[in-house]
């Protein structure tokens, strides 16, 4: 299965992005608004500047408490953003995922966003993908 065919499954909007001037507050209030784990950081909205998740945010919070949320969300942010391709397959995302240890991908053609997929995601077409597989293996077994 392609990115391409995950990003199809998920519904139409645009992808969801934050300043790098905004507060890190503001982060924390769309993430839990949008019950989402990550937002793309942009100043342009169709360009990745950086990330920032709940695990950025929780980790900032154990380290220095409440009062870094006053902070900009670019002092937060992974600013080595990895993406991946709408060509790229599921297994290589979920390569790229555990072997960089993050949840989020933003999807990039010709140097600009069209997408988001996250690990859920990925899992989840892989399981649709391999319960059809089965399907159609028990399909020939049977003789169908």
């Amino acid at each position: 299965m392609l990115v391409t065919q995950i990003l199809n499954g998920k519904p139409a909007g645009a992808i969801l992005t934050i300043s790098p001037s905004a507060k890190v507050s503001a982060a924390v209030a769309i993430l839990s608004e949008k019950r989402i784990g990550a937002l793309v950081v942009s100043s342009n909205g169709l360009t990745a500047d950086g990330i920032l998740s709940e695990r950025d945010i929780v980790r900032e919070i154990g380290r220095r408490g409440s009062g870094c949320l006053d902070d900009t969300v670019a002092s937060m942010m992974t600013s080595k953003v990895t993406t991946c391709s709408e060509n790229d397959s599921a297994d290589r995302v979920l390569e790229i995922m555990t072997n960089g240890r993050f949840r989020h991908l933003p999807v990039v053609r010709d140097g600009k966003m069209i997408g988001l997929v996250s690990i859920g995601d990925v899992v989840k077409a892989r399981l649709s993908e391999l319960s059809m597989e089965k399907d159609a293996l028990q399909g020939m077994i049977m003789g169908h």
